[in-house]
């Protein structure tokens, strides 16, 4: 079963305006199967996980690119980085012949370095996450913090989701990390993995990690860079309209998929979940990371960031709308009842604004996002809104 994604839309865009289509996002998240299912008949498909392809491609680079010159999908190009540059020299030969490449990475690292060195202003980039809440069938979507968001778990079911995922991390750590970088202990590593679940959506301090994991403090730079560049976490940076500020702020570092979460701290259960200290953080990962799928998707020309001061001003997102001029200050709650003292923070944060350099001109408002069904408004311009209500909305921002 084939479901439809959001992306499709902008792939057909770039098919127009781009000789070549780069295509990044973690294992399993969909991207082979789209690419053949909406493309179908249209495309021929390359894939670089098999073993013979490769073979081919690097006894006879010439002869193989003969034979696969348009119109093609080269699936997990980080296997053959040679390829690119014979990439590279067909474009340019045939530079207005738009749609000819599609390639297929499961790592920003390989993808991003040899875009920079060969396909810089030839190629339009795209990613491909797991499965945002408007692609889960209705019927599924109340699972989805539980469970996730992968394509596979999600067309069957969730039957078997834990196994699953043990089998995912195993493969993850094994496979894709030691093609990433040189870990000498990659049992400390997947500590490292558990430790950032169990402390999802909190400021990231290296120097506590280091110290809890005994490491240093650039190993642990390092190995956030690789959770990155393959698409297990993302981070969040603090709002100033200063960019210098924000460079020296700490991060929020979140999961791109909350079943992940779920399934590395033990929880198996939504009552365990509800009634575990991870409640809160895992909803808030669950909706910020729903929030900027929608944004890597759709292309929104969109910024999300958090703000925390110590006067106690904070927002749990903030959404900076640069196409409209609007920021969205958003307070995430697991209630089911909305109260004013909820958004208090986010109130005197818009009464503020201007102590915290929010862009000139932009329209303030702000917006709690919670558990229950109503919709209604506080002081004027800070609104409360169901949370599933606002991610059914944003897609069409």
């Amino acid at each position: 079963m084939y479901l439809t994604r959001q992306s499709e839309r902008i792939l057909d865009r770039y098919l127009t305006l781009f000789p070549a289509i780069t295509i990044t996002g973690p294992r399993q998240s969909g991207k082979s199967t789209m690419l053949k299912e909406y493309l179908k008949n249209k495309f021929r498909y390359i894939t670089f996980d098999r073993l013979q392809n490769v073979e081919d491609f690097l006894s006879d680079p010439n002869g193989f690119l003969e034979k696969y010159n348009d119109k093609v999908i080269f699936d997990e190009v980080q296997r053959v980085p040679q390829l690119f540059n014979y990439i590279k020299i067909l474009i340019d030969k045939d530079r207005q012949n738009y749609g000819k490449f599609i390639l297929t990475s499961s790592s920003q690292f390989h993808m991003i370095r040899e875009i920079t060195e060969t396909l810089a202003g030839r190629t339009g980039n795209m990613d491909l996450l797991p499965f945002q809440y408007l692609e889960i069938p209705i019927e599924q979507r109340s699972k989805q913090i539980l469970y996730g968001s992968y394509p596979e778990l999600v067309t069957r079911g969730y039957d078997g989701a834990y196994e699953w995922f043990e089998s995912y991390i195993q493969n993850y750590v094994e496979r894709d990390v030691r093609a990433l970088s040189n870990i000498e202990n990659l049992k400390d590593f997947q500590k490292f993995i558990n430790l950032l679940a169990a402390k999802t959506g909190q400021e990231f301090n290296a120097t506590s990690f280091a110290n809890d994991l005994g490491v240093n403090y650039k190993t642990i730079q390092s190995w956030l860079s690789i959770l990155e560049a393959s698409y297990i976490v993302f981070s969040i940076e603090p709002y100033f309209h200063n960019l210098g500020k924000r460079i020296v702020k700490r991060p929020k570092v979140y999961f791109w998929d909350t079943g992940l979460v779920c399934y590395l701290t033990g929880i198996r259960t939504l009552e365990m979940l509800e009634k575990g200290p991870l409640c809160g953080p895992i909803f808030e990962n669950y909706l910020i990371a729903e929030v900027y799928k929608a944004m890597q998707h759709q292309k929104k020309d969109h910024k999300l960031f958090y703000f925390r001061s110590n006067l106690g001003h904070e927002a749990d997102i903030i959404l900076e709308d640069r196409k409209n001029q609007q920021v969205l200050f958003i307070e995430i709650k697991y209630n089911q009842t909305a109260r004013p003292i909820m958004v208090e923070k986010i109130k005197n944060l818009i009464e503020k604004e201007k102590d915290y350099q929010v862009h000139i001109g932009y329209k303030t408002s702000g917006l709690l996002l919670y558990s229950g069904n109503e919709t209604g408004k506080y002081f004027g311009s800070v609104n409360y809104m169901p949370w599933y209500s606002f991610l059914e909305q944003y897609q069409n921002w």
